[in-house]
């Protein structure tokens, strides 16, 4: 994997963690700022814990301007999938244990962990986000920004999302990276509850190892 490839990958995981958060809750008034904000994020953490199903589509925006979409599902725990369209066509898979950036145009196929990638920590049945992962959050009448940072799990990069402050929708999100360039995803048309295949956030851990073979030997 090159390094635009490899910093396009990482960019991806951190996006596709800040898109899970979708929903959020009213602010605390009578808080210090920084407690505010903390019960703020917590509170959105929680409720997205209670959504067990969701589907829906997005657009992303990259720092040189380049824009890409397509559908993701999620269940919980543990299981997402990110279907990117043409001509990008990437596939990002969780299965509960492990994470799979498939990218059929170059053939290549990388495996990660789930408790090592940002997806972990919204994916879980109960999000944790105590200590000082919530760095500020702002309410304005037609939107309420969160910024959030953790080193262990997004390293000098930090992820500000928008939501709509009267029906708690996720508007979108930017992943800001080390170098100071920005990411940013829109979703819509999301939908909570429902079932899907059961091959829907299945990886083909054969067809990886067979590209990544490939891959060594060329």
């Amino acid at each position: 994997m090159n390094d635009d490839i490899g910093t396009m990958t990482r960019r991806r995981l951190l996006g596709f963690a800040a898109a899970m958060a979708l929903t959020a809750a009213p602010l605390m008034a009578l808080q210090s700022p920084a407690q505010a904000a903390s019960d703020a994020a917590q509170r959105i953490a929680d409720h997205f814990s209670s959504v067990k199903s969701m589907s829906g589509e997005f657009v992303q925006f990259g720092p040189r301007g380049e824009q890409t979409g397509g559908k993701f599902f999620l269940e919980r725990p543990g299981k997402i999938r990110f279907n990117y369209e043409a001509p990008s066509n990437f596939k990002v898979i969780s299965d509960g244990e492990s994470v799979v950036i498939l990218n059929s145009k170059m053939r290549t196929s990388d495996l990660y962990p789930l408790s090592k990638t940002p997806l972990k920590l919204l994916l879980d049945d109960r999000i944790d986000l105590s200590g000082n992962k919530v760095q500020s959050v702002a309410e304005e009448d037609d939107l309420t920004t969160i910024k959030l940072s953790d080193k262990q799990v997004f390293g000098n990069s930090t992820i500000t999302m928008m939501f709509d402050p009267k029906t708690y929708e996720l508007r979108q999100w930017t992943i800001t990276d080390a170098q100071g360039k920005d990411t940013t995803v829109m979703v819509f048309n999301v939908q909570q509850g429902g079932s899907f295949p059961a091959d829907t956030f299945k990886i083909d851990y054969k067809l990886n190892r067979e590209l990544n073979t490939r891959k060594k030997n060329d």
